[in-house]
């Protein structure tokens, strides 16, 4: 489950008669990059370059129109605090190559695919289809994976001010730079104990045949790769749960399984804090104080991919401002975001 929230990344283009994308990004420098030069590049990698170069590579190896164009970004979308901000670039892209060049005909859902490859790709970080598909789309959205080339997209309407909770995130300043390495050790722990049953994705593998072979998967792999995967099984039942519960108008109960899942995400999933400095644990630190604050009242979890960034909370509206003021007390000036959920996603404003 994800969603397309009311921070945005614009901007204002025009075509250009050559294959030189030119893109100036307030408060960034400006970049280059020629359509047909789809070389992979290790010194690009992470930047916003190669963000672009990769969509452009995508759009001409899927067969779409691509042509140049100068543009002038602007984003309020935190870069690196698990926001998405690279998800949310990806789909501008995508959609001013539509919108210019295929007659805005590009659909959400192949937007988003290629924003993950170029992600994957060119950009270097091993990350799913999931921000990538909420930021195309737009909205509250739940997308089953089982196909993972035909991902199946289910929007659910949802306000959380008719359920008198406000949905705050609080940007913790711990930055995810230089963690891909912990975000690719997600998924090939998992893939380990998929092999183990001479399968692919822990999605090919009964959760009774899990549970029932764990005495000789620990003789393959390490036991925190065994936690993850109590992680996905359980999680993929809570988001069933979730989704049922907001169709139901059930929030209570949509609260209690935000809130397992954030205590699973920390004890089972391990993606609160990093490995390898321990020591500083902004996140821990934000949910335990957000525990305090709503007192049963709410529920906090991890955001996003974890390891730095940010949390999620979903506030009683008149917890709000004592919650904002108290997490920005900690965490600096205007780390604390409230959000209301966007349901427009790639769109040309006119």
């Amino acid at each position: 489950m994800a969603a397309s929230v009311n921070l945005d990344a614009i901007a204002i283009v025009s075509e250009r008669d050559d294959n030189i994308i030119r893109i100036t990004s307030e408060g960034y420098g400006e970049i280059e990059v020629d359509i047909f030069d789809n070389h992979i590049s290790e010194k690009e990698c992470g930047t916003t370059l190669s963000l672009v170069k990769g969509v452009a590579s995508c759009f001409s190896k899927r067969g779409y129109k691509i042509g140049g164009f100068d543009g002038y970004v602007t984003s309020d979308v935190l870069s690196g605090s698990g926001l998405s901000s690279s998800a949310a670039y990806e789909v501008l892209i995508g959609n001013i190559l539509s919108g210019l060049y295929n007659d805005y005909k590009i659909d959400s859902i192949t937007i988003a695919e290629i924003g993950k490859e170029a992600e994957n790709v060119y950009f270097g970080k091993p990350c799913g289809l999931l921000d990538q598909t909420a930021s195309s789309v737009g909205g509250l959205i739940t997308v089953d994976f089982a196909d993972m080339d035909n991902p199946l997209v289910e929007k659910i309407d949802v306000d959380f001010s008719e359920f008198n909770h406000a949905l705050c995130i609080v940007d913790t300043k711990g930055s995810h730079a230089d963690l891909t390495d912990e975000y690719a050790s997600i998924p090939a722990e998992m893939k380990s104990i998929a092999k183990f049953f001479g399968k692919e994705y822990l999605s090919q593998v009964e959760k009774n045949d899990f549970y029932k072979n764990i005495p000789q998967i620990r003789g393959t792999v390490c036991d925190r790769a065994i936690l993850r995967a109590i992680h996905w099984y359980t999680e993929n039942e809570r988001v069933d749960g979730q989704v049922k519960a907001l169709k139901c108008d059930d929030f209570t109960r949509f609260k209690d399984l935000i809130n397992a899942s954030g205590n699973s995400s920390f004890k089972y999933l391990q993606n609160v804090y990093v490995s390898k400095n321990i020591a500083q644990q902004n996140i821990s630190l934000a949910l335990a104080l957000s525990e305090e604050i709503l007192n049963g009242k709410g529920a906090c979890r991890v955001h996003g991919g974890g390891f730095a960034g940010t949390i999620q909370a979903f506030v009683p509206l008149d917890l709000v401002n004592e919650f904002k003021n108290r997490m920005e007390y900690v965490f600096g000036k205007d780390s604390c975001y409230i959000l209301s959920v966007r349901n427009y996603g790639g769109v040309r404003i006119v």
